[in-house]
């Protein structure tokens, strides 16, 4: 008795779970319990049966499929095995192929090092060439090919050879075309040019010069004046034939620094006030040289004509006025020879200041002119040095501006002394051959007072006092 209550406990518990797990089938006697219990039994036997076939169809299934990723692996691996021999194979072969290549090339690769050395200065100087402005499109293919990497190919060494031979074909002949040229101003437009080789280029008779920057032609800022400005326009006119040209063998640089040169008026004015000041001087003494040349020149030619009639003195001349000075009053012939010489001394001196007018002053030029010379050239070396100390280096292009002053003052100084020290010397010839001619006729004239009186005396007549 004991043990059955347990016993029905339990199976009333269970009957509680099925009855759970089963709702709507709930079992009211042990019977159905029991019933219930065998029924799902059975239908868990058959699900783990049902389980345990799928599961060894699975397990077939499973292991195929292993069997063939095993197949596949080792394919894999044999193919992986066959590439790797390939690979060491193929790496054989091309270091068998780069030694045949290198033996093979031989000197090659120095002849393409010498190609890509060649384009590079080729370029450069297509880039500065006059010939540029007509051919413009040379250099990038002369850059490309001195920049590249590769071997060049035929054609690339074809076309470098054919652009140096135009270079040099184009170098030796005068080209007529029409081609952008940029003003001073920066205007552009379409002109003709003439091209003289990479030498000269002109157009509407002014001088060009190639910017490399712009790849153009263009006019320079200044333009050459005198026989040269008409040789270009004459250039610039011509069809046929021969005709003068200039021609610049640095290829525009010398032309660039020729138009650059100052003019003598610029040259002048960086003198500033001392090289004015010396031109003033030079100027004055220039104009009293000429004026007294002129007097003294017109004065000989008198004097000569008065030395063929010296009985008939005449006014317009010093000799004719001393010799008036005397023979004009015929009371003094009877003078004493003293007197007689005392007057002639002092008509010849009173010709004399006229004689020798402006050369004083000729003199005082000569010797103020390298004076004020130098007075310019210690003005333009403390410019020099003040220059040195603003800037605290000794840059040629900050003192050329002193430098230049002080040298143009030394020129001007003794630009002017030179000249109007041979004028000074060539009127001081004049005026002594002159005064000589006046000495040497006054000195006949007094010898011929004193012989009248002589024979007067000789002749017992007496002279009047």
């Amino acid at each position: 008795m004991n043990r059955s209550v347990p016993v029905t406990r339990a199976l009333a518990f269970c009957a509680f779970l099925l009855a759970a797990a089963v709702p709507g089938n709930a079992a009211t006697t042990l019977d159905q319990l029991l019933e219930e219990t065998r029924t799902l039994r059975e239908r868990e036997a058959k699900e783990n049966a049902a389980r345990e076939q799928e599961f060894r169809a699975s397990s077939a299934e499973q292991s195929t499929l292993l069997q063939q990723a095993e197949a596949k692996r080792k394919a894999a691996e044999a193919r992986s095995q066959r590439l790797s021999a390939q690979y060491d194979a193929n790496e054989k072969l091309i270091a068998e192929l780069e030694t045949a290549l290198e033996e093979r090339s031989g000197n090659l690769g120095e002849l393409f090092g010498v190609t890509r050395q060649v384009a590079g200065d080729t370029a450069t100087a297509l880039s500065q060439s006059m010939i540029s402005g007509e051919l413009p499109d040379r250099e990038a293919f002369m850059r490309k090919l001195a920049d590249s990497k590769e071997l060049p190919s035929i054609t690339e060494l074809e076309q470098l050879w054919f652009e140096l031979q135009r270079e040099m074909t184009e170098s030796g002949r005068v080209a007529r075309f029409r081609t952008k040229v940029i003003a001073p101003g920066g205007e552009e437009g379409e002109h003709e040019v003439v091209r003289v080789g990479p030498f000269l280029a002109v157009s509407d008779g002014k001088y060009l010069n190639y910017l490399p920057s712009q790849k153009s032609l263009t006019v320079l800022p200044r333009q050459i004046t005198g026989e040269l400005a008409e040789v270009a326009a004459n250039l610039q006119q011509a069809r046929d034939g021969y005709v003068r040209a200039a021609a610049d063998p640095s290829r525009g640089v010398l032309l660039a620094l020729y138009v650059e040169r100052p003019t003598l008026v610029e040259r002048i004015e960086r003198g500033e006030l001392i090289g004015f000041v010396i031109l003033a001087v030079g100027l004055l003494g220039a104009l009293a040289a000429i004026y007294q040349f002129f007097y003294l020149l017109r004065t000989r030619l008198a004097i000569r004509r008065q030395l063929g009639n010296l009985s008939q003195p005449s006014a317009n001349n010093p000799l004719g006025r001393v010799l008036l000075s005397f023979k004009g009053d015929p009371s003094r012939i009877e003078e004493d020879a003293e007197v007689a010489e005392l007057r002639i001394s002092e008509a010849v001196l009173r010709e004399i200041p006229r004689i020798e007018r402006f050369q004083s002053f000729l003199r005082l030029a000569v010797a103020a002119g390298p004076l004020l010379g130098l007075v310019g050239t210690v003005v333009g070396m403390i410019i020099t040095f003040q220059s040195i100390t603003e800037s605290g280096s000794s840059d040629p292009r900050l003192m050329a501006d002193g430098i230049g002053q002080a040298m143009i003052a030394t020129v001007l100084g003794l630009g002017i002394a030179i000249p109007l020290l041979f004028a000074n010397a060539g009127l001081s010839t004049m005026s002594r051959q002159i005064v000589s001619i006046l000495d040497e006729q006054s000195t006949g004239l007094l010898a011929e007072s004193i012989e009248a009186k002589r024979n007067v005396v000789g002749s017992g007549s007496s002279v009047p006092v």
